[in-house]
């Protein structure tokens, strides 16, 4: 099993690992109760994960004497809302959860941010740990403190920066992931290795094939790597001031992109669509070399993540959304662009039109 620190300005409290590994849901229970001993744990999972793995973990956890609940809600990013949230914390309230129990968020994206997002403010915050399921979770959202709920203006504008106690990644997980939610993961990798890393980025072209077919040893180094460019980006910059903004490539646009198609389109289809739009603006205004544009395209192409914005989904729509960015200062919304792989910044605004022929460009 592999083990990374999440060292957060020498904050021992702050500071937490992750676990990477394979079919260690035994393991997960040990390493919970050592990490994170509370009175009362409650699972917090979705509709489609409690079923398959919420009850092996309560009853590992029951097993060794712990006591455990569970609580569940509809699957999907629309669940992500004040309303949803309001119910978990009244079941929690209903189950006698205190200031002496810790939480245990059970799923991919949406659990682990509503479940941060309750752990930092019920009964003023209890602690939590994350065990993401979903490749996108393992590899990106699961680390780094940003919790968050949706709002019917926007994604993610109500929420906080609170880290777990533990990250806790079982690849076996992804056995049972539907394939489109697995390429929806796979749009966060190519993400670091455009940003951050060139080689991550030739080591998923020369092992495209094994990706897609799940090769357990090819996934553990492609997850690994994540999370040491995502733990390395947090420890720098914990609050998104300074260079953690680079993680938002392709999420600006991809934000908007979501909210504008009420959530149909998923995070990881909306993230690729978000970054070939950022490649292309930066082709016209910075000279992003337009082989590497034809590179990066060709690997989203393979591995099933589309460049195409639907037709139903309307670029007024979409430019309205991004005046609504929680990240934009004032009027100007600021974009993470590239001046060549491996080399992204923070620009001062794109031109309505530029972005306006962008978006229409993607239609064609």
């Amino acid at each position: 099993m592999k083990k990374i620190k999440v060292n957060l300005d020498k904050r021992v409290s702050s500071s937490y690992e992750i676990y990477i590994g394979y079919d260690i849901l035994d393991r997960i229970g040990l390493i919970i109760a050592k990490n994170l001993p509370a009175r009362h744990y409650v699972v917090v999972s979705d509709s489609i994960v409690a079923p398959l793995y919420g009850q092996p973990l309560l009853s590992r956890l029951r097993g060794m004497g712990l006591s455990v609940d569970m609580v569940d809600f509809p699957a999907g990013e629309r669940s992500k809302n004040i309303s949803t949230t309001l119910a978990i914390v009244e079941r929690l309230l209903e189950l006698g959860a205190d200031r002496s129990s810790a939480l245990l968020a059970l799923g991919g994206g949406v659990v682990g941010d509503m479940t941060g997002f309750i752990a930092s403010t019920f009964m003023r915050s209890v602690p939590y740990i994350n065990i993401p399921t979903t490749f996108m979770s393992q590899v990106d959202s699961s680390i780094g403190g940003k919790t968050a709920i949706d709002l019917r203006e926007g994604k993610n504008l109500l929420g906080t920066f609170y880290q777990p106690r533990g990250v806790l990644i079982d690849v076996k997980f992804l056995d049972t992931l539907p394939e489109t939610e697995f390429y929806n993961g796979l749009a966060e990798v190519i993400k670091y290795g455009i940003i951050e890393d060139v080689e991550l980025f030739r080591f998923l072209e020369k092992n495209v094939n094994d990706i897609k077919g799940r090769d357990y040893g090819i996934l553990v180094k492609v997850i690994e790597s994540s999370c040491r460019i995502k733990k390395g980006i947090v420890e720098i910059d914990e609050r998104d001031n300074g260079l953690r903004r680079i993680l938002n490539f392709g999420h600006t646009i991809g934000h908007a992109l979501e909210a504008e198609s009420a959530y149909t389109i998923s995070h990881g289809v909306a993230v690729s669509l978000g970054m070939t739009a950022a490649v292309r603006v930066s082709e016209k205004l910075y000279d992003f070399p337009g082989e590497e544009r034809n590179r990066i395209e060709t690997l989203m192409e393979i591995v099933g993540l589309p460049c195409r914005i639907p037709q139903e989904v309307r670029t007024d729509g979409i430019l309205s959304r991004l005046k609504m960015d929680k990240k934009k200062e004032g009027n100007v919304i600021h974009f993470v662009l590239l001046k060549k792989m491996g080399m992204p910044f923070v620009n001062g605004g794109v031109p309505e039109s530029v972005l306006r022929e962008t978006l229409e460009g993607l239609r064609k």
